[in-house]
């Protein structure tokens, strides 16, 4: 193996990558149950990793995590190359590249569903997904403090909204994470590749077809569209993309993430302090909150035509 050309350090790992390979191992300060816990957290990774990787389909790429070494406390996994699938990387691509990549998401999706059984219908009320009852408190005891009244009307109505809505869906093998940082896109090879498997689990099925990587790339229908063409519908049945009841689905899950940040926000705001830093960072996320209840509103207007 040749010399080492990064060091990245995680929460609680830290990688040595090489030109082909990356060996993790946890970082040094970690105490002796913490390690054992992150043994445990790979050898699951690993597991999950291992089943989607032996599907071998060619639309996308996932590295594979060769061994873990438990006396060591280190694996050795493939390199995924690339550069994390943002927006800005997105918008650059050609239109052909933009299309495989919607076709390499979709195929993972359905790859990734298909995996194992589904589990029967349930009644999904989606405001379980957020910390709900710290965006009531916020918009009925704190928000006056920085916003107009307008502004807390329209999060009172969308709080409302959100809080009641609830539809039938299935759980299905997910990734549970997939955010731009977890997709890398190699434009010199048109590769797209699935990382950080960490999380990987059963959960409802429209949460990763509408995750945060599609929303910000803003290819949630067209993902959707290629999903609904590669999915077996002999297994279980899933709506068209006109099906109206699928509309209220994409319009409430895109909101779900603008809420999200919208609470994180929220809870980082200081009242009553005179400290300069404390105030700038007011300013700061009362400004992003504005724009997160402007994506909200924006949402509400674009599925209303």
């Amino acid at each position: 193996m040749t010399q080492p050309i990064i060091r990245a350090h995680g929460r609680e790992t830290e990688a040595t990558i090489f030109d082909k390979y990356v060996i993790k191992r946890p970082k040094e300060n970690l105490g002796a149950e913490a390690r054992i816990a992150w043994l445990a957290k790979q050898h699951k990774t690993k597991n999950a990793l291992d089943e989607i990787y032996n599907v071998g389909n060619p639309r996308y790429n996932i590295p594979q995590m060769h061994f873990i070494e438990d006396d060591k406390f280190q694996l050795l996994e493939d390199r995924a190359y690339g550069e994390p699938l943002t927006a800005d990387l997105f918008n650059k691509l050609t239109q052909r590249q933009r299309y495989e990549i919607v076709d390499g998401i979709a195929a993972f999706l359905v790859d990734m569903n298909e995996l194992k059984p589904v589990e029967d219908y349930k009644t999904h009320k989606i405001s379980d997904e957020i910390k709900f009852n710290r965006l009531n408190l916020f918009i009925e005891n704190k928000m006056s403090k920085w916003f107009k009244k307008a502004e807390i009307q329209t999060m009172a109505r969308i709080r409302d909204m959100v809080g009641t809505y609830k539809y039938e869906t299935r759980r299905a093998w997910s990734h549970c994470d997939l955010n731009p940082g977890n997709v890398l896109y190699d434009y010199t090879t048109s590769t797209i590749s699935f990382i950080d498997f960490a999380e990987a689990n059963y959960n409802y099925i429209y949460r990763d077809i509408f995750a945060p990587l599609q929303i910000e790339l803003g290819i949630f229908k067209q993902v959707y569209e290629a999903y609904y063409k590669m999915h077996n519908h002999e297994r279980y049945r899933i709506p068209a993309i006109t099906n109206q009841s699928l509309r209220e689905i994409m319009k409430f899950r895109i909101m779900l993430i603008a809420l999200k940040r919208f609470i994180k926000a929220s809870d980082d705001l200081r009242t009553n302090s005179t400290n300069k830093k404390t105030i700038q960072n007011n300013i700061n996320k009362v400004a992003f909150i504005r724009e997160q209840i402007t994506a909200l509103t924006n949402i509400e207007l674009q599925f209303s035509k």
